[in-house]
């Protein structure tokens, strides 16, 4: 994923909350339930949801890089990871340990938020992902080595995977099998836990690239895989790599999660948009819903508990022209950068 440049006033913003009117009873459709004004400078990526400790972590960049910490139900500050330029984050539930896709790595205490020890890695650290299955943390590098291999336990370095490609968002189906998506390969790697080694490689046959979400339906083996080029979410059988079907999506996805209870997966675009898919049955898909966000919520993650999903966004003034004619990116509002929380 690629890091939002922002520049912002320094000082810390106090929770600003914009509820949204409640939908009548008997709705089933997505809504944007509210939108949480949390500001602070700096870029961000990726966002993630402890669901058991009803915690939020947003990476931040910028000339104070550090990992923000928000309560899951309020959204209000809890703390942060100071002095961490990382690009996302994860936490471990059984060793109440937190990590950064940074370099060096950062491992907190996910109970008090205090850094344990940092951990050197190779490469440049992007996506993350905690695997409950063996209780390892992925860090996955556009360059090599592609996928550094952490122990959750006391951090140390169980050993790097070659893809042989850029790494995306990863997934992982809880039984020693783990499915990363290789945007500039237009591919899915399979990796076996037990022996950190790539045991297929499924192409996605030119039914999209740039692949850079990617979601699992574990219970049905189903991978729903983001593209950019073209904008559809292709649908693949996890144990064969089989095509199912695609569907269209918004532009710019970079993120995309599943909802088990719903057989829904949610497909997060930096046109602002959230495509919902409907899985009616394991080759049977839908568009659902097109849910208006905010442009630039590229990345999204998603509360088990509750069921609701979590994006990230903040407004820019108007773009220069660059020397190309193109328009760039606008300055970053202050006080603008805001967590989206959606939910029937």
């Amino acid at each position: 994923m690629r890091f939002v440049k922002a520049s912002l006033a320094l000082g810390f913003t106090l929770v600003a909350i914009s509820g949204f009117a409640k939908q009548p009873i008997g709705d089933d459709t997505y809504k944007i339930i509210r939108t949480a004004k949390v500001g602070g400078e700096g870029g961000f990526d990726y966002v993630y949801a402890d669901s058991d400790a009803r915690r939020l972590y947003i990476a931040r960049s910028g000339p104070s890089p550090r990992v923000s910490v928000f309560d899951l139900d309020t959204l209000a500050a809890v703390g942060e990871i100071a002095k961490t330029n990382a690009r996302g984050a994860a936490t471990n539930a059984k060793y109440y340990h937190g990590f950064s896709s940074s370099s060096p790595v950062a491992m907190w205490d996910s109970k008090t938020l205090e850094i344990v020890k940092t951990i050197p890695v190779e490469g440049r650290p992007d996506g993350i992902l905690n695997d409950d299955f063996n209780n390892r943390v992925y860090i996955f590098s556009h360059s090599a080595p592609n996928v550094t291999v952490i122990d959750a336990k006391d951090g140390a370095i169980l050993g790097t995977i070659d893809l042989e490609g850029a790494p995306e968002q990863a997934a992982t189906d809880g039984k020693g099998h783990l499915y990363v998506d290789i945007e500039d390969k237009d591919s899915v790697g399979v990796i076996d836990t037990k022996t950190m080694k790539v045991t297929a490689k499924y192409s996605l046959n030119g039914k999209g690239g740039g692949n850079a979400g990617l979601a699992l339906d574990a219970k049905n083996h189903v991978l729903f895989v983001a593209c950019r080029t073209p904008q559809v979410m292709v649908m693949l059988d996890a144990n064969t790599g089989k095509y199912l079907a695609d569907l269209p999506i918004g532009r710019g996805c970079d993120g995309a999660a599943f909802n088990p209870k719903t057989n829904e997966c949610y497909s997060s675009q930096g046109d602002g948009t959230m495509t919902i898919i409907k899985e009616k049955s394991p080759t049977s898909f839908v568009v659902d819903q097109t849910l208006k966000t905010m442009t630039g919520a590229k990345t999204c993650t998603f509360d088990h508990k509750t069921g609701k999903v979590f994006l990230i966004a903040a407004e820019y003034g108007p773009a220069p022209t660059t020397t190309t004619g193109r328009p760039g990116r606008g300055t970053l509002v202050p006080a603008s950068f805001s967590i989206i929380e959606v939910g029937k």
